[in-house]
């Protein structure tokens, strides 16, 4: 058990400065919560003004008390709270935690004496917590270092559940949801302006305790992804789900003009990606947090993704497959044999394939559920399993339902989400812990968020065992040439178009022979990254004089541009069945990202593009590229053949290995287009920007 860990969230003594006689100020709180809910350590009230606060002896200071405090809670503003620090910080205290805002997030001012709080506990060996924040809360141990009004509007109930939020009010949010649905939290912790402690360091200390069985995030930025993926692969291997809300889904983000994939890889996909390839499930807020934490606490793993669906109204079957086709789950096809034994439970009249209508017979026999359930759970193809009921109540024996549907997830550990908007019939179903929906889009949309994370957390991790070693040009700053570029990337197994670098009329013209008809002509600057926007792009040359006059004309207008002349490219024409466009970015939080999507020059406005961390592998890349809306065209259209997505999949792989490889060096690369032939034609880069870091 980390020192982060024993002195914040079991800590032997607290010391509260600023300590209040009131319990509903932010001094006294701390020390009524951690009465009521069973701390047994010691409580130390720092109020010079008293002798006695709450029943406990009341002293000057940190440095009057007869032990050093494993924890200090600072709640005085202003000055007093820069001096708390100093006094915990000269005793030796080992974590605090400091309330008053006023610091980091208000400006320069507030930022220097924020960062002379952090120096002076970090010259200590001790660690701080906010400033501007909730405070911390362990209702496993009692310790409960905050001051949140919602342990008071919600009585608090130890759990399995941890929170770890950077805002207090979200953390707050999250533990009152789950307790208004009946589940236990043990921890609640907020770390406000994370002048020292950050979240993904919080994350990591409650993913050790090992009665946590689900861990809630809530995120405004990242400061610490390296943290933060290693808890995620801490919590794979200890099989506990994490779940974030991260904040700021604006496309305002890091962003590079001048690079299509800075304009792709925002922050906000960028995000998406880090979560997915460590397992994280994001969702938009703590209510859906909340809604789908009974499920990840009853232990569903669901092997995939086949949804039976079952109710007593055929429209509500039809409803329930239109909620599971929009939540990317499929209907189970179910067997003869399957089909026919439930059918031998239900009236000639009811439908046995899925979705399975039981009819209004449920009125006169309210065991098909039970009968139909077992019958159904034999067959291989499922996994999920959702009831329906969009009517009950005087007549129909709802709690046999209940207990039924119970007994089925308890033979066969399948998971069971019921849709019953009538109080009086979804209550029966919570009696009996079955996780119980208003409507079927929330009780699909909870198997569907279960059965895809189970996915994600179980995906075998990639490894690149072999990285190239990119060496740029010495001396060379912001982007190079496009020959340049093309030939760095054709030295570690991109394959790139054939061309020549010209610098004079007679050699585009012996270029052109070499090349044949249809040529492309193009300026090669390095100051000018993007061509055709200048008109210095030239398709379908005919002739070797097309070539030269073609020469003459971009050079002219390169140094009336007064760029730098690095040649004139004559290059041989490739077809494609379709354009795409790979790119690479050392996004400066989470390092190197690629970007995967539909590529010419329409790039940017349509923006439809995957992106992945490495490392990857290639079926990684083939699955990201099904999530584009134009995945429809992978598997080819109106007789055209499929596309050869191995080949853009190695592209993808190759340029994710370079940007690794480069150590830094490279800031982006931008491959566009990429031609992608039908199958087994391959694919061609044939236009390319490399930008190098800079320094």
């Amino acid at each position: 058990m980390s020192d982060l860990l024993t002195s914040a969230l079991n800590p032997r003594s607290v010391a509260i400065v600023g300590a209040s006689e009131n319990i509903h100020k932010i001094g006294g709180r701390p020390i009524h919560y951690m009465q009521r809910h069973g701390y047994q350590g010691t409580i130390y009230p720092i109020n010079p003004a008293r002798e006695e606060v709450q029943g406990y002896k009341s002293y000057a200071g940190v440095s009057a008390l007869p032990e050093v405090p494993d924890l200090a809670l600072i709640a005085v503003g202003g000055d007093k709270t820069v001096a708390a620090v100093e006094e915990c910080a000269a005793r030796g205290v080992k974590s605090a935690v400091v309330i008053a805002s006023g610091f980091g997030e208000t400006g320069p001012a507030g930022r220097e004496l924020q960062d002379h709080m952090v120096a002076t506990a970090r010259a200590s060996g001790m660690r701080l917590y906010g400033p501007n924040t909730q405070g911390l809360a362990n209702f496993g141990t009692g310790a409960i270092a905050g001051f949140s009004t919602m342990f008071i509007e919600v009585p608090p109930m130890d759990g399995p559940v941890g929170i770890v939020s950077q805002s207090g009010g979200m953390s707050a949010m999250a533990y009152g949801l789950l307790r208004g649905r009946g589940l236990g939290v043990r921890h609640v912790h907020a770390t406000g302006n994370e002048a020292d402690v950050t979240a993904s360091e919080m994350a990591w200390a409650v993913a050790h305790d090992p009665d946590v069985k689900l861990l809630l995030l809530y995120l405004e930025n990242i400061a610490n992804p390296e943290m933060l993926a290693a808890t995620a692969a801490y919590a794979r291997e200890r099989d506990l789900p994490i779940v974030a809300v991260k904040a700021g889904r604006s496309a305002s983000g890091q962003k590079a003009a001048s690079s299509h994939t800075g304009a792709l890889a925002n922050e906000d996909r960028t995000v998406d990606a880090f979560f997915k390839h460590h397992g994280i499930w994001r969702v938009r807020d703590p209510h859906e947090q909340a809604r789908a934490a009974h499920a990840y606490l009853k232990g569903w793993r669901p092997e995939g993704r086949r949804l039976v669906v079952i109710s007593n109204s055929g429209a509500s079957c039809v409803m329930g497959a239109d909620a599971a086709e929009d939540m990317g789950l499929s209907l189970a096809e179910l067997s003869p044999v399957t089909q026919a034994d439930v059918a031998s439970k239900l009236p000639g009249f009811a439908t046995a394939s899925n979705p399975i209508d039981v009819t209004a017979a449920l009125l006169s026999n309210s065991g098909l559920f039970g009968d139909v359930l077992p019958a159904v759970a034999q067959d291989p193809a499922a996994d999920l399993f959702f009831l329906n009921i969009p009517v009950a109540g005087a007549g129909y024996d709802v709690d046999r339902f209940a207990r039924d549907a119970a007994a089925f997830e308890a033979a066969t550990a399948k998971p069971v989400a019921v849709a019953a908007w009538q109080e009086t019939v979804a209550e029966p179903f919570r009696q009996h812990g079955i996780a119980t929906f208003p409507n079927e889009g929330e009780a699909i949309a909870v198997l569907a968020q279960v059965a895809k994370h189970t996915e994600l957390m179980r995906r075998s991790r990639v490894q690149w065992d072999a990285l190239p070693h990119v060496q740029v040009p010495a001396g060379t700053q912001g982007f190079l040439n496009e020959v340049d570029s093309l030939g760095l990337l054709a030295r570690h197994g991109v394959p790139t178009v054939p061309m020549h670098l010209c610098r004079s009329a007679d050699e585009a013209r012996t270029a052109f022979d070499a090349i044949g008809a249809p040529a492309v002509v193009k300026a090669c600057s390095a100051e000018v990254p993007h061509k055709s926007e200048h008109g210095l792009v030239a398709l379908n040359v005919q002739t070797r004089e097309q070539a030269a006059e073609l020469f003459e004309q971009f050079w002219t207008k390169m140094d009336d541009m007064g760029v730098q002349r690095d040649g004139v490219i004559v290059a041989a024409t490739r077809k494609a069945q379709h354009e795409f466009m790979v790119g690479a970015r050392m996004d400066p939080i989470f390092g190197p990202v690629v970007v995967v999507g539909d590529g010419g020059k329409y790039v940017e406005a349509l923006k439809d593009c995957a992106v992945l961390l490495p490392p990857f592998s290639e079926a990684d890349v083939q699955a990201a590229l099904r999530t584009l809306r134009i995945a429809p065209l992978l598997d080819g259209v109106r007789g055209e053949p499929p596309l050869d997505v191995q080949a853009l999949s190695r592209i993808t792989v190759a340029v994710g290995q370079v940007i690794v490889g480069a150590s830094g060096a490279i800031a982006s690369l931008d491959l566009n287009p990429v031609m992608v032939g039908g199958t087994s034609q391959g694919a061609v880069v044939v236009d390319a920007l490399v930008e190098l870091s800079k320094g």
